[in-house]
């Protein structure tokens, strides 16, 4: 008996461990599981696991009219609602053929990059607290409850606004609400230099994201990585400046990019994200155009009611446009913006139906998340916390 226990201590044992990280870990950012096989400490192998919060939007679309499938892309990226509307109406606007007017225009890119700011302050507060930075959570989210009510006075709305339309807005601006976007312009830069005090320089929070999860521009772009993550490896791809949208090419602004290819590069190039968008969102507001909301296409474009000869024509409009929807020519059309996570793009297939036949949406998120293995092997246990983090995933767009 004695000399059979000699031989078991004899072998070697194995090391590895296979752990579950998530789906309910905090740090996993939503649902996610990531089997991680261990080496003691040191990663050796991560897979991640999808589909925990798979909700079928891109179906759904296929039984909804085009305007109503606003209200499903919301729920998509939740922190990034107003980028998934825009991509969307502008792939139906693209196959209709129809010219949105300068205002309509502006509008949409103001709000859309008060979202990209919205959406990054909450990364900056999520990140924070996965590394144990717990008072910068509470800093970010007074920053994302201002403009949160920016959106509320202009839709109704807070985190799921439905406020873009195909051809146009629901709705103009109210009374005094570019008067409020400039105030929360002016009052942003003393926020980020908070952000700056809380994290930029904290020594602890530079030695858990320095030299953590490395990603080289050439890795980058062979995994089809978009957005602050491509952008922190060098790569100065913005959709915004390379194929301009709704009004891109009149504005003034530059694109951060690092060199690092670390966590703290991606940390650096969306803080100074929020000051570029600063900027648009004041240009926007301060030249704002006059003129209509909406594109004149009877067709497609529900008119303002003020334009109806009598109350029954509105009614019947109403109806026509927002109940019965509108057909869009046969076709196909791919159209990409730069949403806060990366390339958002929207493929829509049309039948000559008022409802799409097919609509498939690239999320930044997804396709960033494929990246995660590469960061983490080699790395530390508690790194895979830094990193997923610093890749910035929504799971509400990852499991669509």
């Amino acid at each position: 008996m004695s000399q059979v226990l000699i031989e078991v201590r004899k072998k070697p044992l194995d090391s590895r461990m296979v752990l579950n990280m998530g789906p309910q870990h905090p740090s996993t950012h939503g649902v996610l599981r990531i089997e991680l096989t261990l080496d003691g400490e040191r990663v050796v192998k991560a897979v991640p696991d999808l589909g925990y919060l798979h909700t079928g939007m891109e179906k759904l679309a296929e039984h909804k009219r085009y305007n109503h499938v606003i209200t499903i892309l919301d729920r998509m990226d939740y922190l990034n609602s107003m980028g998934n509307d825009l991509g969307f109406v502008l792939a139906v606007e693209k196959m209709l053929e129809l010219e949105i007017p300068p205002r309509a225009q502006y509008i949409r890119v103001m709000l859309t990059e008060l979202q990209r700011i919205a959406s990054h302050v909450v990364w900056i507060g999520t990140h924070g607290l996965d590394l144990g930075a717990m008072s910068m959570f509470f800093y970010s989210f007074r920053e994302r409850e201002a403009i949160m009510q920016l959106f509320e006075a202009v839709s109704g709305g807070r985190m799921t606004p439905s406020y873009f339309r195909v051809g146009g807005l629901s709705l103009d601006l109210p009374d005094g609400f570019l008067r409020r976007v400039l105030d929360y312009c002016d009052a942003l830069p003393g926020a980020l230099a908070e952000f700056d005090t809380l994290l930029t320089g904290n020594p602890i929070f530079r030695m858990r994201t320095e030299g953590i999860g490395h990603l080289s521009a050439r890795e980058a772009i062979d995994w089809g990585i978009s957005g602050p993550t491509l952008r922190a490896s060098g790569v100065a791809y913005d959709v915004r400046r390379a194929n301009p949208y709704s009004s891109y090419d009149e504005f003034d602004f530059e694109i951060p990019t690092r060199s690092e290819g670390d966590v703290y590069a991606r940390y650096l190039v969306r803080r100074d994200e929020m000051k570029e968008s600063m900027k648009i969102v004041r240009q926007a507001a301060e030249n704002m155009p006059s003129g209509p909301i909406k594109a004149h296409a009877p067709r497609f474009v529900l008119p303002d009611r003020q334009l109806m000869k009598t109350q029954m024509d509105a009614l019947i409009y109403h109806f026509l446009i927002t109940c019965e929807g509108f057909p869009v020519p046969k076709g196909e059309v791919y159209f990409p913006i730069e949403g806060s996570k990366g390339e958002l793009g929207v493929y829509l297939v049309s039948d000559g139906g008022n409802k799409p036949y097919r609509m498939h949406v690239r999320g930044p998120s997804f396709i960033n998340l494929q990246a995660l293995p590469a960061m983490v092997v080699g790395g530390l246990l508690a790194d895979v916390v830094a990193v997923i983090g610093s890749i910035d995933i929504v799971l509400g767009e990852v499991d669509r």
